[in-house]
């Protein structure tokens, strides 16, 4: 294993870190807010432990596949762990644990929260707390290959180990321009919803926060009532960027390559866009008696399953109180999860879509054995290393999806609350159902529960494995 070249990424992780807290610094300057000091201590001590950690590079920068893993939970790790001292030390969110949990909740775009009061938290912190959905959505990983040449192609390997979904190409042939790539349609994308909820009225402060919550999927609201309190245009705006995040960059890519035709070709696309509208219209019928008008209970229904499904997390009202066949359809997203190649978490669209199609040809066979059926997926075959790695990560994903609920069952909380908030951090969604719902948290959790949670968001933010491979002993072997 390249230690020395697993320290030289951890290393400029840390520092890109505190160049990142610059933003929440210049928000404590602008509102006059004394909290300045904890995100300069902050920023300080991610600076001299990045430069303690590898002061210089390394000659042999090789990367291959384990320590393209390593790297990337280790560095989720640090990354959290130094993101989460401003709220500790500052005394806003006084146990670290708590701390801990937000800032992994930020950072994996999860959104689910320990706050009873988010209001009590001064403006610099809201703002770090949003911008962690921002850093987290595309990936720090993917920020540092885009401004750091390091080993060429095998950099392939952090992005795998980095991306959600079950499989990550090259747009371009050199890995670095397609992290900068990746990352210029992140931003263009960002800054439209902001200038869009900007002109509708919503103040410049809330705009930055919401457009780096949907950006990320996140879902950290800056007010108690979450998007409750906004208009119908600035929730409408939400809805269709939430959308658009859970979309595979891939598809962007293609329109930016100014290839059209390609981009409407996606056949994952079509079927998360069917998804979303065949949710929407069923949850529509079914709340229909729970607002005033059939637009109202269209309105709600398309911005939580669009927030559900991207698991984005926010919330215009209390789905929690809406009946059990609408609870129901937003359980099953929470686990369908958004695009491959997108910002949203969950099990993905295109994983759903190979294991159908599976189950479909293997129905097929027991009635005609004889018969040879490929399976496609955007019209090109499905590779058999493809079919195993998802077979792998479903068992893997039950398994700790099984054992997590069961750990987090000794908290004694009913059925309800302990599935979906298992559910809700693992598939990095945010609030769950019952004492976890939307107008609920997470802080009446055990430490230990706490804990197994973290693990969860970033476990499932990372596709499961990397985090897995830490705790394996044949990890840091060497190789023979």
């Amino acid at each position: 294993m390249n230690r020395k070249m697993i320290f030289y990424i951890l290393s400029w992780v840390l520092k890109i870190e505190a160049i990142l807290m610059i933003l929440p610094i210049i928000a404590a300057i602008i509102y006059k807010e004394h909290e300045i000091m904890y995100f300069l201590i902050s920023a300080g001590s991610c600076a001299l432990c990045g430069f303690l950690i590898s002061p210089r590079r390394p000659k042999d920068v090789r990367l291959y596949t384990r320590e393209g893993f390593v790297s990337v939970a280790l560095s989720w790790v640090l990354l959290s762990f130094f993101g989460c001292l401003p709220f500790y030390i500052s005394g806003q969110i006084p146990h670290l644990i708590d701390a801990l949990f937000e800032t992994v909740s930020g950072f994996t775009t999860t959104g689910a929260s320990i706050l009873s009061d988010v209001e009590s938290l001064s403006r610099c912190m809201l703002l770090w707390r949003s911008f962690t959905h921002w850093i987290g959505g595309m990936g720090i990983l993917v920020f540092v290959l885009a401004i750091l040449p390091t080993s060429g192609a095998e950099n392939i390997h952090i992005m795998r180990a980095e991306s959600p979904g079950p499989s990550v190409g090259k747009l371009v042939p050199k890995v670095r321009s397609t992290a900068k790539i990746l990352y210029c349609i992140y931003l263009v994308l960002t800054l439209v919803e902001f200038i869009l909820l900007a002109c509708g009225g919503m103040p410049v402060f809330d705009a930055i926060c919401i457009s780096f919550g949907t950006a990320g999927t996140g879902g950290f609201a800056v007010t108690n009532a979450g998007l409750g309190g906004y208009t119908v245009y600035q929730q409408s705006i939400a809805t269709i960027f939430m959308i658009l995040f859970g979309v595979n960059f891939n598809v962007y890519f293609l329109f930016y390559a100014r290839k059209p035709k390609d981009a409407l070709k996606s056949e994952e696309a079509r079927t998360y866009l069917l998804i979303i509208l065949a949710a929407t219209l069923l949850i529509t019928w079914n709340v229909r008696g729970y607002f005033a008008t059939l637009y109202e209970s269209f309105h709600h229904s398309a911005f939580q399953v669009a927030s559900i499904i991207t698991t984005t997390g926010f919330a215009t009202t209390d789905f929690d109180k809406w009946p059990s066949f609408s609870k129901a359809i937003l359980v099953l997203l929470m686990f369908i999860g958004a695009c491959a190649g997108s910002t949203g978490g969950g099990i993905k669209v295109s994983r759903i879509g190979i294991l159908f199609k599976t189950a479909v040809k293997e129905m097929a066979s027991m009635i005609h054995p004889n018969s040879v059926k490929i399976i496609k997926m955007e019209g090109k075959p499905v590779e058999h290393n493809v079919l195993r790695s998802i077979n792998t990560y479903l068992v893997t994903f039950l398994v700790l999806f099984v054992a997590s609920v069961l750990i987090v069952a000794f908290d004694r909380f009913d059925l309800e609350t302990t599935f979906t908030a298992v559910a809700a951090t693992f598939n990095n969604i945010g609030p769950g159902l019952s004492a976890v719902g939307p107008t609920r948290n997470f802080s009446e959790f055990t430490i230990l529960s706490k804990c197994v949670l973290i693990f969860d968001m970033l476990a499932g933010r990372l596709e499961l494995f990397p985090m897995i491979l830490l705790f394996s002993p044949r990890t840091w072997r060497k190789q023979l």
